[in-house]
């Protein structure tokens, strides 16, 4: 195996060494490479691809296409796929191509499991519900949220949530997680994050109540914390429980770090295997999550709304905040959350290079996750650890965020080209270090 010396300098404030060296490592022997354990499961690396929508359930069901698609994930050497937002509820849907969890589909969840154990990798499901995201026109269901905010991404108030749907939703989850270990998955990711309906419940920007649920950071933490615990009681100990959280959402009145490692504490308490800490709140911050150019256009094209194309179309660049892109932007204050809890934490947001992954294992990382590089390359994982490749050319241009509301997710530079921009942005593929 080829040796390399990969250098990298990362801020001080991250409390690293500001030059991390690998001269003479072997690119297979690096910790990233190397087999990893999260509750009972091991997996074969510490590349996890991120849970980044699909766009190929249309109808709420699993698709021969995403089947493929995460079977060809698998053979590209990621360790684990992450089958992204999977609705525990037919109500709890924000699209009509995303999917929700019952019998029927048990079956085809089954190929796509098979799928990706025979290329050797293991494979989880993204569990979560939109909350006052959820799109009634698609579901036919009145939204519902932790209180009666107004909801710009839905232009609606949701209706506010009853001890009795608390209950109930809960209950969604545990059913929703049995059913997705009957198909087959290894793992499950409870969303916690982004503004969706547990999110909606832990930040104070969203939850105004005046009951047990609302209030203090502990009220606010209740019905979360309550599902995690739930599924991991009916899973058992050694079943991989992640949960993916925020750690700032990024709005004036939202969670800030501070809360995020409260958080964290307490879902490590109630059963949480490891943690995703992830930021940005989807009708107000969505970019936060994600960095780099904001594709209106491509958004406008892909919308079926017209009011939505309207607005974006001529307000989007007020709407829509545009947020600078650096290779591991996250990792500042997810060390945070390392520091806090025992449990594995995984790094996600611009792992993009053998150095990054290299970075966040010396940092303190068990796992990282990885959405767009692998959307653009599934065989990119391959590719680094035989020493092919270094780093992604992703170039952060999120065409392919915008082109997954309306369908199938795709790397549009793969067919269209790079973006032409007016400048190279620092960490952009042409500037970085590799």
């Amino acid at each position: 195996m080829e040796e390399r010396n990969v250098g990298r300098v990362v801020p001080e404030s991250w409390g690293l060494r500001k030059e991390v060296h690998m001269a003479s490592v072997a690119v297979e022997t690096r910790k990233g490479f190397t087999p990893g354990k999260i509750a009972g499961l091991q997996l074969r690396n510490r590349i996890i691809r991120a849970g980044c929508f699909e766009g190929m359930c249309e109808g709420g069901s699993c698709s021969d296409l995403l089947i493929e698609h995460h079977r060809a994930v698998a053979k590209g050497g990621t360790a684990m796929t992450t089958v992204a937002y999977c609705s525990v509820s037919e109500e709890g849907r924000a699209y009509g191509h995303e999917m929700w969890v019952r019998k029927e589909i048990l079956p085809d969840l089954r190929r796509l499991t098979d799928a990706v154990h025979k290329e050797g990798a293991a494979v989880s499901v993204q569990l979560g519900h939109c909350g006052y995201f959820a799109s009634k026109a698609d579901t036919g269901f009145q939204p519902m949220g932790a209180s009666r905010k107004f909801n710009l991404f839905r232009i609606s108030f949701p209706k506010v949530m009853t001890e009795a749907d608390i209950n109930k939703v809960r209950d969604q989850f545990v059913q929703s997680a049995l059913l997705a270990r009957e198909a087959g998955f290894d793992a499950f990711e409870i969303h916690c994050g982004h503004g969706y309906l547990l999110a909606q419940f832990l930040s104070p920007y969203t939850n105004h109540r005046t009951d047990i649920y609302g209030g203090s950071l502990e009220n606010r933490m209740r019905f979360p914390a309550s599902v995690v615990k739930a599924v991991r009681e009916a899973m058992g100990p050694a079943f991989p429980v992640m949960v993916k959280m925020n750690m700032t959402d990024g709005i004036k009145g939202g969670i800030e770090i501070e809360d995020a490692v409260a958080i964290a504490k307490r879902f490590e308490a109630e059963g949480a295997s490891a943690l995703v800490p992830s930021c940005g709140f989807t009708s107000k911050t969505p970019f936060m999550m994600l960095r780099g150019n904001v594709p209106t256009l491509e958004f406008v094209a892909a919308d079926k709304s017209f009011m939505r194309r309207f607005g974006l179309l001529f307000f989007g660049r007020f709407m829509v905040q545009e947020y600078h892109y650096n290779d591991l932007f996250l990792m500042q204050d997810a060390l945070k959350i390392v520091k806090a809890v025992k449990i594995p934490v995984v790094l996600v947001g611009g792992v993009c290079s053998v150095n990054d992954l290299e970075t966040a294992m010396s940092a303190g990382f068990e796992f990282v996750e990885i959405g767009r590089a692998i959307i653009k390359d599934p065989d990119i994982v391959n590719k680094w650890q035989k020493g092919e490749a270094m780093a992604s050319d992703c170039d952060h241009c999120n065409r392919c965020v915008a082109v997954m509301n309306g369908g199938p997710v795709y790397c549009v530079c793969n067919t269209k080209g790079p973006l032409k921009r007016r400048f190279q942005p620092e960490g952009w593929p042409g500037t970085r270090r590799a």
